[in-house]
């Protein structure tokens, strides 16, 4: 779609099929207002696109690191009764070959996502003598099983707070037009969920936020249900409590590995800025993927002064100006040939910019461990990694300080299905491991272990079988 410049009254009479859309759709005003701001920046001209020539990196010595803030844990312990957790819920996890919420997926020991999420919560207003709310923000297509499977756990509502509700969707855009998609074979595909920025609303719609405050809930910490790292760490919620930040974001190292992530950056006017690669200038991505020059990516762990943010929305009308992120796609996301579609989305770390107290703090890698792939799965079900008492994920204190690092072949291995039937036996020990690559078809039998460096082969058209018990510390080639 080329850019259109039009008056408000031409646009509003583009915005009109979308507000009907909406409207029948049983969506709040506020929503189909906030629709609207976006869909009037996207027909503007507005790509959302951050340049280097707008930023600069953000050093060292700017922001503070886990380990010196320590001492706040004791205020923070304190803090703990004045807080709640939410969990972003939403991912249906269809690169995996996935119908269901993510989180319903075994993780560790038989339990699932949602089963140490939940446990590592009830540890821990047991042992702090708090009732520490808990809450998911789920997506229209994952707000039934999540709330199922959570029903086992009677005792997880406190102060009569719902313990999940639902984040709002946005109309798909068609990139010719640009008009409401339809696809009359499945009108769900014709929306989308308009990412995790939509949190700030959906917590004002449900209600959710009048109700915390009005129970004296001051501070929220907020993580992706994917990432076992993110428990809630006292000393960083001291740190936040006793400081003037409103906002404050999680940022962590960037690797090799985490060089398409959304980092850390620092506007000219001195606010601090997130910028994911969606909003990267094409002619820029080599510079966006310079993990020297970006040092700190956002873990998507964020702590809110829920005060703060109740000021902040009504300042706004509730319509936060978020930085937007066009996201191109086709309409059937499992079919390239069906109409292009432009996704309006925002990123809950986008707030960083809207804040007028935002800070953010380095943390270890141990706090960032998303399972985005099956290979991350099965790293998580290896003996790689331990289940605490307290329902932490850590990795084995009989290894090195590195998890290993698992490679393997998309081809045969990409979706649950696949990885559970080349794994009938379960992960292999890769206590002793350091990183592990497959490519080919290749069955692993029960009890295996990967030692050291280990690269496996298999060249032939036909799957080949790793024995019971074998121990690999080696290259294997297949023919």
């Amino acid at each position: 779609m080329t850019d259109q410049h039009g008056t408000p009254s031409d646009i509003e009479i583009r915005l009109r099929p979308f507000r009907e859309k909406m409207l029948r759709a049983g969506l709040p005003g506020l929503v189909i207002d906030t629709f609207a701001y976006y869909y009037t920046r996207l027909v503007t001209g507005d790509t959302g696109r951050i340049s280097d020539r707008d930023i600069a990196p953000v050093t060292d010595h700017e922001i503070a690191h886990l380990q010196d803030v320590s001492a706040y844990q004791e205020a923070g312990r304190k803090a703990l009764k004045h807080a709640v957790v939410i969990k972003l819920n939403g991912g249906l996890g269809t690169s995996m070959g996935l119908c269901k919420a993510k989180s319903l997926l075994e993780a560790k020991n038989g339990l699932s996502f949602l089963d140490i999420i939940v446990r590592q919560v009830l540890s821990l207003r047991e042992m702090a003598g708090v009732r520490l709310p808990l809450l998911f923000m789920n997506s229209f297509r994952t707000h039934a099983d999540t709330m199922h499977a959570l029903a086992v756990y009677e005792d997880l509502a406190v102060n009569d707070l719902p313990i999940g509700f639902v984040q709002h969707k946005f109309p798909k855009v068609l990139q010719e037009g640009p008009a409401p998609a339809a696809w009359p074979a499945d009108p769900a595909l014709e929306w989308n969920p308009p990412g995790h920025g939509d949190l700030y609303l959906a917590l004002t719609t449900s209600g959710i936020l009048k109700r915390l405050l009005d129970a004296g809930i001051r501070h929220a910490f907020i993580s992706n249900s994917d990432n076992l790292g993110a428990e809630t760490d006292e000393a960083l919620l001291g740190y936040f409590s006793q400081t003037d930040a409103d906002f404050m974001m999680e940022v962590a190292e960037r690797t090799p590995t985490d060089r398409k992530g959304g980092h850390l950056a620092r506007l000219h006017d001195g606010r601090l800025v997130l910028r994911e690669i969606a909003q990267c200038p094409d002619d820029e991505r080599d510079a966006f993927q310079d993990i020297t020059r970006y040092r700190y990516f956002n873990t998507n762990n964020i702590w809110i002064d829920l005060r703060a943010l109740d000021r902040l929305l009504r300042r706004h009308n509730h319509v936060l100006p978020l930085s937007m992120i066009r996201n191109p796609k086709t309409i059937d996301p499992r079919d390239d040939a069906s109409p292009p579609v432009f996704q309006l989305e925002t990123a809950m770390g986008a707030a960083i910019s809207v804040f007028e107290r935002a800070t953010a703090i380095r943390v270890p890698r141990r706090r960032f461990a998303p399972v985005k792939k099956c290979q991350d799965l099965l790293t998580l079900w290896s003996d790689a990694y331990v289940l605490t008492d307290e329902y932490r994920v850590a990795l084995n204190p009989k290894r090195t300080p590195k998890p290993p690092v698992v490679d393997l072949d998309e081809r045969f291995f990409k979706k649950i299905d696949q990885l559970r039937e080349r794994f009938p036996g379960g992960a292999p020990s890769l206590l002793q491991c350091c990183s592990l690559k497959v490519r080919g078809d290749v069955v692993f039998g029960k009890d295996v272990q990967v030692h050291d460096e280990v690269s496996i082969t298999n060249h032939g058209s036909a799957q080949v079988s790793i024995p019971d018990g074998t121990v690999i510390d080696h290259d294997l080639v297949f023919d």
